[in-house]
């Protein structure tokens, strides 16, 4: 398997570890799960590169990329994102593709800045309302949840780690303005993970069918022979539907 030959470049002052590869427009930009590395992406990268650019990165405190000094919500991330985009002179509008936590990043990156939206690739993506998930687990796991936080507050360890921020970015979600009218493939594993109780788990699908909504030109596409991961499980799939959405975006 080809590595990701990776880069770093400074934008404000902050180190940020980037890839970059491909000719063409509009450029893909890969946007990472929760505390997930470029390497995420090394099944699906190499051959994206031969349709378009293509742009991953890692967000702060992955890789050699600056740790972060600040809360890490949606906006601040949407914002640095951008930043670096132009900072290695890739122009928009872009065709975004963000996996779980980065689905949420697309999402409000749609949202916000629609003219540098050419479509949207939501793969496994997190879901707004995934949050109320959470009250349908287990008292065990639920209580595991609660001292892993309090560890962290303790310790300061996680003080700034983005997924302290989910419910802060969710409600940016619901201020920012509607979700443009733009080619979206929404992606979702159809695997059900063996630790998730079958209620979480239809709460899930049921938020993964609401995403193929959030445009008129949305369509749900079932990896079914993948959990949360279809870009390691079923990389041509995951391939073909972001060409499709290239496709359909130019």
């Amino acid at each position: 398997m080809r590595k990701i030959a990776k880069r770093t470049i400074e934008v404000g002052g902050k180190k940020t570890e980037y890839a970059l590869e491909g000719e063409g427009t509009p450029a893909v930009v890969l946007i990472n799960g929760g505390g997930g590395p470029i390497e995420g992406w090394h099944k699906v990268y190499h051959s994206l590169a031969e349709k378009s650019k293509v742009f991953a990165y890692n967000r702060p405190g992955i890789g050699k990329s600056a740790k972060p000094d600040g809360p890490q919500d949606g906006e601040t991330i949407v914002a640095a994102l951008r930043g670096t985009l132009s900072a290695v002179g890739l122009k928009p509008p872009y065709v975004l593709v963000g996996h779980s936590l980065g689905g949420l990043y697309a999402n409000l990156f749609a949202r916000l800045h629609p003219g540098e939206t050419a479509g949207v690739v939501l793969l496994e993506a997190s879901h707004p309302g995934d949050l109320a998930i959470g009250e349908l687990q287990s008292g065990a796991v639920r209580g595991a949840n609660k001292l892993l936080g309090w560890m962290d507050a303790l310790t300061g360890r996680r003080k700034w780690h983005e997924t302290n921020a989910v419910a802060e970015t969710a409600a940016q979600i619901a201020r920012a303005g509607a979700f443009p009218d733009v080619p979206l493939v929404v992606v979702s594993g159809g695997k059900r993970p063996p630790m998730m109780p079958e209620a979480v788990y239809a709460v899930r699908r049921d938020n993964q069918t609401e995403l193929a909504r959030l445009s008129a030109r949305g369509r749900q596409i079932v990896a079914a022979g993948s959990g949360h991961f279809p870009q390691f499980s079923e990389p041509a799939l995951v391939v073909s539907a972001i060409e499709d959405c290239l496709e359909k975006a130019r």
